[in-house]
C-alpha cells in the first residue's frame, strides 16, 4: 500500500479534503446563526428535504392521508447543503441537526419527534396505522425498522460517500461498503423470497422505512449505482421495491421537498393535497 495515512496524535480537523459536504461539516454541534422556521395552519409541521430519510416520513403521510386519517401536514424544505439545519429554530425540534424534523401541534403542549424512524413510530400509534397490535407481528415490524436504522448509514455514509460523494475514488473504502452494501441486499433478497412485504404479509412501517434507500437503490434513483452492485441479481427486492413503488401515496410522498430533478418530481413546500396534484399533473 503506498501513501499510507498515519493518524496524528491528536485529530484536527480537515475542511480541504472533505469533499462535497465540507464547507458545512464540523465537530461539533447545536445552533450557528439564528432563524425563524416557517410555520402553516396544520396540525403537523415537518421541516425536511427528500433525501431517502427525509422521504420516509413524507411517504408515511401521504399514506395515513390514503387512510383518511386526521394527518394533514405542512412540509417545509430544510436545504442542508446551504446549513439550514443548524438555524436555531430547527435545532430546537432536533438538537441534532438533520432531517426530519417534526413539531406535533395538534397537543396541548407541542411534541417535537426527530429520527425518522421514531418520526414513523410516533406517527403510527398516532394514528394507528401500519404497525400490527399483536405483539409477535408488531415485533417482526420493529425487528426490520430498527435493522434499516442501523444499516442504512452504512448505505449512505459509507458506500454512498465513498462511491458517489467522496473528492477521490478511494479502493480499499469502496470495496469494504459496496460487500456490507451487497450483503444487505442479500439479507432483503432472503426475507423478500417468503413474504410480500418485508415483516410480513402486511404492508407497514418496516416496508416506507426501507424503500426510500433500498428500494430507490435498487431501481436505479440513489447513487446511479445499480448496474455496478447488480441489483438485477436480487430479484425479490426488485419485485417488492417496484411493487411499493406503484402505490400512489410513494409516488406523493417522494416529491414533497425535493428540490431537484424534473419539474414534475420538484415540490419545495406542500400544504395541502392540492399542492402534489398540481406537480404530478405536470408529468409527461
Amino acid at each position: 500500500m503506498t501513501n499510507q495515512y498515519t493518524p496524528a496524535k491528536v485529530w484536527t480537523m480537515d475542511n480541504e479534503n472533505g469533499g462535497q459536504w465540507a464547507s458545512i461539516n464540523r465537530p461539533d454541534s447545536g445552533a450557528r446563526h439564528q432563524q425563524v422556521l416557517p410555520q402553516g395552519k396544520q396540525p403537523l409541521q415537518l421541516h425536511s428535504l427528500a433525501t431517502p430519510n427525509g422521504q420516509k416520513v413524507t411517504i408515511m403521510l401521504e399514506e395515513l392521508l390514503a387512510k383518511g386519517a386526521a394527518a394533514e401536514y405542512d412540509a417545509y424544505t430544510i436545504n442542508i447543503g446551504e446549513g439550514d439545519q443548524f438555524g436555531s429554530g430547527f435545532v430546537d425540534i432536533n438538537p441534532n441537526s438533520k432531517i426530519p424534523a417534526l413539531l406535533d401541534n395538534s397537543t396541548n403542549k407541542p411534541i417535537r419527534v426527530f429520527e425518522s424512524g421514531n418520526i414513523l413510530l410516533y406517527l403510527a400509534e398516532k394514528f394507528g396505522h401500519f404497525l400490527p397490535i399483536e405483539i409477535s407481528a408488531k415485533t417482526e415490524v420493529m425487528n426490520w425498522l430498527f435493522w434499516l436504522q442501523g444499516s442504512a448509514p452504512y448505505l449512505g455514509g459509507g458506500f454512498g460517500h465513498f462511491y458517489a460523494y467522496a473528492p477521490e475514488k478511494f479502493e480499499y473504502p469502496i470495496n469494504r461498503f459496496t460487500m456490507e452494501a451487497k450483503r444487505q441486499l442479500d439479507v432483503l433478497d432472503k426475507q423478500l423470497a417468503n413474504n410480500q412485504y418485508i415483516a410480513g404479509d402486511e404492508y407497514s412501517i418496516a416496508d416506507i422505512a426501507i424503500w426510500p434507500w433500498y428500494g430507490s437503490l435498487v431501481l436505479g434513483n440513489l447513487y446511479n449505482a445499480a448496474e455496478f452492485l447488480d441489483v438485477t441479481s436480487y430479484s425479490n427486492l426488485l419485485r417488492w421495491a417496484k411493487q411499493i413503488e406503484q402505490r400512489q401515496a410513494v409516488q406523493r410522498g417522494r416529491i414533497v421537498n425535493r428540490v431537484w430533478g424534473e419539474e414534475w418530481e420538484q415540490l419545495s413546500e406542500r400544504h395541502s393535497a392540492a399542492d402534489i396534484d398540481a406537480v404530478l399533473n405536470k408529468k409527461p
